[in-house]
């Protein structure tokens, strides 16, 4: 027999009903979406009835979570929305555990490696481990990186949705770095092709002269979409990028091991 001051628990299905996490759901749905919603679409996709819909797009909008496009019907994620994420994602109680498997694959590989995330039209470090190497780039997280000259940043628009890689390519500017820089649209689509077939990505001196890159995807599961990406950064003069490529089976394990703290 309950005291009077108990108050019951609410069960899994109450608490799912709550404002609250109603907008959370909601706000999930729309940045799952390979585009911007409409007030259509996120009812079809969410099942709920239009006017509440209405309501909590109207409020995710007035939070600067969400925000309309040019044609005021099309809900996209905000730059307030993304720097959250990130926030989340350097944050995590997860961390730790990442952290670690960066140690161990830099102890294993000898050269500098990161933990990066797709962050709007840029790739974001979220963790990084330098080498020991008194030569090296010293780029920490929350710096930021272009995505058509950097392995990470190729690796995040080839395993993207058609429709949202289409929108980012349109609007890259192609800005050359070095003399092997891809420039040109064609150049870099048939760059992402190879990546979706071969599975890793390389930055051959395109951002930085004399440095390369190679960077493989972290997944939940081997055909779901690449939440991050894990890679190995070193100078050509110490480690060219035909060694790097070697180290591939071994970035693969940590990718996994990522993968698995990150759940």
């Amino acid at each position: 027999m309950s005291s009077p001051d108990s108050s019951p628990v609410p069960d899994e299905a109450e608490q799912a009903a709550t404002p609250g996490l109603r907008l959370l759901q909601l706000l999930e749905l729309v940045c799952s979406a390979p585009e911007p919603q409409t007030l259509v679409d996120v009812v079809r996709l969410s099942g709920q009835p239009k006017p509440s819909v209405h309501r909590m797009l109207q409020q995710l909008e007035a939070g600067g979570l969400l925000a309309r496009g040019g044609d005021g019907r099309r809900y996209a994620i905000t730059p307030r929305l993304m720097r959250f994420a990130e926030t989340v994602l350097r944050s995590s109680s997860s961390t730790g555990v990442r952290h670690a498997v960066l140690r161990q694959l830099v102890a294993d590989v000898g050269e500098t490696c990161n933990l990066t995330a797709l962050s709007g039209a840029e790739v974001i470090y979220l963790d990084r481990v330098e080498t020991a190497f008194p030569l090296r780039l010293e780029l920490g997280p929350g710096s930021r990186v272009p995505l058509h000259c950097s392995a990470s940043g190729k690796l995040f628009l080839a395993h993207l949705p058609k429709a949202q890689r289409e929108r980012l390519l349109d609007g890259l500017q192609y800005q050359r770095y070095t003399a092997h820089t891809l420039r040109s649209r064609e150049a870099l689509e048939g760059e992402l092709d190879r990546i979706r077939r071969e599975g890793h990505s390389v930055d051959a001196e395109e951002f930085i002269d004399g440095l390369v890159c190679v960077a493989v995807p972290v997944r939940d599961d081997p055909h779901g979409p690449v939440r991050c990406a894990v890679a190995l950064q070193a100078p050509a003069v110490r480690m060219p990028l035909s060694a790097a490529l070697q180290q591939l089976e071994t970035l693969r394990t940590a990718a996994q091991g990522i993968a698995r703290a990150m759940r």
